[in-house]
């Protein structure tokens, strides 16, 4: 067995480090701090010069929950076939049903308009009312891993399921375990679930070169966010990430 790392990008930088730092796979978002939203077409299309790992882009119209209206998933079809066209690897997906479920016929859908690309089921996977059944609807729609933190907040808190997930998934599906996910947790994480991938954004916030700065004026305001800081995945801490991981995996 081997570590598999994907990192969360936010923009072509962000894809440059991952790719540096050693990661397989970068799921590129745009709006980190909604849960990510698909990024805009030229993102998609620099990142795809610029990096040769698989390149995953995240196809979610808007923040907030996973119940589309017949507009958002026209929108979310369209995503994907742009993407097909710029050469991506895949695309991240994740549709609910009103009542909690894995929205199979749409998203499907999604998977065929895919083809051949991979696909990944995203953290909509945590918002399910049962874990279980939807780990078995999204096998059976053709998606290659699901991306989770176990039901909970973080992947740590969410250990003792993801080790489940892991064992029911019975290698007909890969489990990522992402949210929270550190350099400071990766061994616990490799230790007590048996989980292979790993999904984190390595991220720090780097200081603006901006001279001038309004004091009166704030366009962010969002707590523990700095107005002048810049979300960037830092190469070393995805090199960590991995070497810690690796090592806790030929210990286990």
């Amino acid at each position: 067995m081997k570590i598999s790392l994907e990192i969360c990008a936010a923009s072509v930088a962000s894809c440059i480090a991952a790719e540096e730092g050693g990661a397989n796979r970068i799921e590129l978002c745009d709006n980190l701090l909604e849960g990510g939203t698909t990024p805009s077409y030229a993102t998609i299309a620099i990142a795809r010069e610029k990096v040769k790992i698989d390149l995953y882009p995240i196809i979610r119209p808007r923040g907030g929950d996973f119940l589309y209206s017949d507009l958002e998933f026209e929108v979310m079809k369209k995503d994907v076939e742009l993407c097909k066209q710029l050469g991506c690897n895949g695309v991240v997906i994740g549709i609910l049903t009103a009542d909690g479920r894995v929205d199979k016929a749409r998203c499907k859908a999604l998977v065929d308009t895919a083809w051949p690309m991979g696909v990944t089921f995203h953290r909509a996977f945590d918002m399910t009312d049962n874990p279980f059944e939807a780990l078995e609807d999204i096998i059976s729609i053709g998606c290659e891993r699901i991306l989770s933190s176990g039901c909970r907040n973080t992947a740590l808190e969410g250990a003792s399921l993801l080790k489940e997930l892991v064992i029911r998934a019975n290698d007909r599906i890969a489990i990522m375990a992402g949210s929270g996910v550190r350099s400071t947790n990766i061994a616990e994480l490799v230790k007590t679930t048996g989980v292979t991938e790993y999904h984190t954004t390595a991220k720090a916030y780097v200081d603006s070169q901006m001279q001038y700065r309004n004091p009166n004026v704030s366009m962010g305001g969002i707590p523990g966010v700095p107005e002048y800081g810049i979300s960037l995945t830092q190469k070393n801490e995805v090199l960590l990430i991995r070497e810690i991981a690796e090592k806790a995996l030929k210990s286990n």
